[in-house]
């Protein structure tokens, strides 16, 4: 062998030895989400701490970035992973794995990526579009917080959602009343457009509840501004790392801390009907007020996109893209089981389950809504 071929082979011994002997370590920040389930998949999502860019793993990879403490080199790793899976990670995996990491800057000593453009102030027509209203989003949520944090305390948040379910069960107790009461409060324009525009922003106060809401679990609150579909026009504030959000409990108060919201505004006028003697002439319109306030906000709790019960529903069965997921299953299964054959059953429980559900929930809604308007049309 030549001193070229000595110097060729020791250059490459080297360099494996350098390679197993390597610790990688986990870039500070990145976010790494729970198990979830995506079609026949089970999947983590892991997010760049400074780009935003995310992308998903399986089980086992995610096992395999929970290890990238900086302590351990690829044996350790190997052995880990035949402990916890029975079988031995191979070299090529562990190589593909890291080269994806480094590539995607997730790996501590990887250059920072430019961040990303924030979005323009405005986009769409005037049909259609949204503005960004708050320079800095984030920190107007924390401001928030920290005004509200006294009341956001289980002792003050139970007896308040405790009150609104007695509201809810009092007022839906008479079934006849609630016609009655929505005719009433519609033939009172005078009462009408300033409830209207109560109700409107009750739907602001809602969506910055949710900010609230996730800056009391640490997350991050990226923007807040007007949307609007002409002639309608609504607030919103977008969680950037709401899937992140430690705990399903935390996921589960941010989505529904709107709606509860929206029910906590219309306890004064609970307490003002509950007051009233049955026969006084305010009482339907209070009860046509009660009803409209409870639909609106029960009606954000249907398990349907893009309305907060949908995510909700999506964190207490832990999946992820419920309803594009649920088609893509209905599709596979018209063409017949063999097609499907990669579900598991849990997930194909949850999709037909949800398939027919979410049809129930459609008629039964343009039924009800039909059944509404012909009652208030033909008394």
């Amino acid at each position: 062998m030549s001193a070229v071929d000595r110097t060729s082979n020791d250059r490459s011994a080297g360099g494996r030895s350098a390679a197993r002997a390597y610790r990688p370590l986990l870039r500070p920040g990145v976010l790494v989400g729970p198990a979830v389930l995506r079609g026949p998949r089970t999947v983590h999502l892991v997010k760049h701490p400074v780009s935003g860019a995310a992308f998903e793993v399986g089980p086992k990879e995610h096992f395999v970035i929970g290890l990238l403490d900086g302590t351990r080199d690829v044996d350790d790793v190997v052995a880990a992973y035949a402990e916890r899976f029975r079988l031995r990670l191979p070299e090529e995996q562990w190589t593909r794995l890291l080269g994806l990491l480094g590539a995607r800057g997730l790996l501590a000593g990887a250059p920072d990526p430019a961040p990303p453009e924030p979005p323009p102030a405005r986009t769409g027509t005037f049909w259609k579009g949204s503005r960004r209203t708050v320079a800095d989003a984030h920190a107007t949520a924390g401001h928030l917080h920290r005004l509200l944090s006294p009341l956001l305390r289980p002792w003050v948040q139970l007896p308040l959602l405790t009150a609104s379910l007695v509201m809810i069960f009092a007022v839906f107790a008479d079934p006849a009343a609630l016609l009655d009461g929505l005719s009433a409060l519609l033939s009172r324009p005078l009462v009408l457009v300033p409830f209207a525009v109560l109700l409107w922003f009750s739907v602001c106060l809602h969506e910055l509840a949710h900010g609230v809401a996730a800056r009391h679990y640490g997350g991050v609150v990226t923007e807040i501004g007007l949307r609007w579909r002409f002639p309608a026009m609504m607030m919103y504030c977008t969680v950037d790392n709401y899937p992140f959000l430690p705990g399903r409990r935390a996921k589960l108060v941010v989505a529904a801390a709107g709606a509860h919201v929206n029910l906590v505004l219309l306890l004064p006028v609970a307490l003002w009907w509950a007051l009233l003697d049955a026969a006084d002439p305010a009482r339907p319109v209070l009860t046509g007020m009660l009803f409209a306030g409870i639909v609106q906000a029960l009606g954000n709790l249907v398990p349907l996109p893009p309305l907060d019960g949908y995510r909700i529903l999506s964190h207490l069965l832990g999946v992820t893209h419920l309803a594009p997921e649920t088609r893509t299953y209905l599709a596979l299964r018209r063409r017949g089981r063999g097609a499907v054959a990669a579900y598991p059953p849990r997930a194909r429980r949850i999709h037909t389950s949800y398939a027919v559900a979410s049809a129930a929930l459609v008629l039964l809604a343009v039924g009800g809504t039909c059944a509404a308007v012909v009652l208030l049309l033909f008394r």
